[in-house]
């Protein structure tokens, strides 16, 4: 029985595949055995050896095995044979909670699929497939010549040959997957020598969780001159070597890698020659910078506009920074779920709120378009950079002025915000000894339309009436007559009008551009003086307190000791 068995052999035992990897005797049992490499990973790797912490499983040659099937065989046994199997059984009842099930429709979309001749897709995974079809049985072409997309991923195929003979029966094949196959000796497979044919017209291929080398993959991937979306996640590909990839440098537009082992960026230098490169998923990979140690970070054709990283490591801003230095065409991305935009992923994440990562990363890369699947407005913009401008005045009001510089280097796009808004306020604080009078005066910068700004210092314990009476001799108007109006500096979220609540990200918006930003002055105030946001159009607005009359003390109404205020002489 060992003799009908060969190293290298597919076999599936009750539906879970393998690949013999070893025949022989074993040290401490009878007889001969095959020693068998799971596809399931958790199930181990074998090295032909008893006991090892490698082993997968020994099984008796004589185990009975899935009997392996044709395409043919197995493109009648799930589309004819299941269709007749219902036909069959109509008198059978669906029951929910005891109540009886009708299905509608189901007989129609049956009798439809079991019509071969006109079948377009044809998912055919996990069927113990290992050939074409058998010598008896007629061309696929003839049975089912439409097939324009085929699914023939986790199958006993053991080389490409039974693939490549398959698709030359199919001239309308345009979608292609093989995933989850254990393919063996690709670079040296003698069907993929004239496999161009075959593979003519096929657009999107699917070879992800093979275990191939990306010079593997890329072998497969240049027998199809059409190519244009390839899908090669979990592969274990933890860096792509330089190859040739010939057509793939015109054709390819779309490249998934999803779940494998990048660790940056750096590690796909040699996806910079596909020239027509638009969209790359790399979701679930380890990728935490844009160089690695060994290599920098190379600069990617501008036709790349999408990039996917979520599900990433990536822990720090600077990596958002530079994405367009490294990415000049990117207008869409996708980062969630990384520490640096999860709250409370670490103790040293960097932002309070998934609010505030989002309009961090919105604010740092300019050109950028859509943000994890939502799309970006004008006002989304202008309301993101204002906010990201508050608090890099907060950081350098936190630092002596001759330290500026080393908080800028973090925020590079500071210059351009401040040319688009102005220069934010940065009020430093100065510590006083409290025992001091300077420690209760409060310096007021006094700013009133169409007058000279005035400086004035008041003691905190002024209550407000006198603050005004102050304010009101030094331009010579009535208090009666004065509002004074706190500008803090400070953002603060504010709740969408019922009519911003349908905005998603796949609506259109004619007047994007014209969208200006939050504005304070027609907002209605609240008991304490601070304006409510409600009634503005974007999400962040900026904090002012109106110093209401009465006998609270200036040290109430104000934190510091250098206060803006806006003087607005009432008519």
């Amino acid at each position: 029985m060992v003799d009908s068995h060969y190293v290298g052999e597919r076999i599936s035992y009750d539906d879970a595949l393998c690949t013999v990897r070893y025949m022989g005797e074993v040290t401490g049992a009878t007889g001969s055995w095959l020693g068998v490499e799971w596809d399931d990973g958790t199930r181990g790797k074998h090295d032909g050896i008893s006991e090892s912490p490698t082993a997968a499983s020994f099984v008796r040659p004589a185990r009975p095995a899935d009997t392996p099937v044709s395409f043919v065989t197995a493109l009648k046994a799930k589309y004819v044979e299941k269709e007749s199997e219902m036909s069959g059984g109509r008198d059978s009842q669906i029951r929910i909670s005891g109540k009886v099930a009708e299905e509608v429709g189901f007989d129609k979309v049956r009798r439809q699929m079991a019509r071969l001749d006109e079948l377009k897709m044809a998912i055919l995974d996990g069927v113990h497939m290992a050939f074409a079809r058998q010598q008896d049985e007629p061309a696929v072409a003839q049975i089912s010549p439409k097939l324009s997309h085929i699914d023939i991923s986790r199958n006993l195929f053991e080389n490409l040959g039974p693939v490549v003979e398959l698709c030359k029966d199919l001239p309308a094949l345009k979608k292609l997957a093989i995933n989850g196959n254990r393919f063996q000796k690709v670079l040296e497979d003698a069907a993929l020598e004239n496999a161009s044919t075959a593979f003519s017209h096929i657009t999107e291929l699917g070879i992800g969780d093979n275990m191939l080398s990306w010079e593997e993959i890329c072998h497969i991937a240049v027998a199809c001159p059409s190519l244009t979306t390839l899908a090669s996640g979990a592969n274990l590909l933890s860096k792509l070597p330089a190859v040739d990839y010939r057509s793939l440098s015109m054709t390819l537009t779309t490249l998934n890698l999803e779940y494998n082992s990048f660790a940056s960026i750096a590690d796909l230098a040699s996806l910079t020659t596909l020239t027509s490169l638009r969209n790359i998923y790399l979701k679930g990979n380890n990728i935490r910078s844009l160089a690695s140690d060994e290599t920098p970070c190379p600069v990617f054709p501008t036709s790349l506009q999408y990039i996917d990283v979520s599900y990433n490591q990536i822990d720090g801003w600077d990596f958002i920074d530079n994405l367009t230095t490294h990415f000049p065409g990117l207008t869409a991305l996708r980062i969630s779920h990384n520490p640096v935009y999860d709250v409370g992923a670490s103790p040293a994440a960097p932002t309070a709120t998934a609010d505030e990562a989002h309009m961090f990363t919105i604010a740092r890369i300019g050109p950028l378009q859509t943000l994890n699947f939502s799309r970006i407005t004008a006002n989304d913009r202008s309301n993101a950079e204002l906010f990201y401008l508050s608090r890099i005045a907060k950081q350098l009001a936190a630092v002596p002025e001759a330290a500026a510089s080393t908080v800028l280097v973090a925020h590079p796009r500071y210059a351009a915000l401040c040319a688009a808004y102005g220069a934010p306020d940065v009020v430093r604080t100065h510590r006083v000894n409290p025992a001091f009078l300077e420690a209760r005066l409060v310096t007021l910068a006094l700013r009133c339309a169409g007058r000279a700004d005035k400086t004035v210092r008041i003691p905190q314990a002024f209550d407000v009436y006198a603050v005004k009476a102050r304010v009101a001799k030094l331009y010579g108007v009535s208090p009666l007559r004065l509002r004074l109006v706190w500008e803090t500096g400070e953002w603060d979220p504010v709740a969408r009008k019922h009519s911003d609540e349908g905005d998603t990200s796949d609506e259109d918006e004619d007047d994007d551009d014209e969208v200006a930003a939050p504005s304070a002055a027609d907002a209605t105030r609240d008991t304490y003086g601070e304006k409510p946001a409600d009634t503005q159009s974007g999400r962040w607005v900026k904090r002012e307190v109106d110093l209401r009359d009465g006998p609270r003390q200036l040290g109430y109404w104000v934190d510091g000791l250098d206060v803006k205020l806006r003087v607005e002489p009432l008519q």
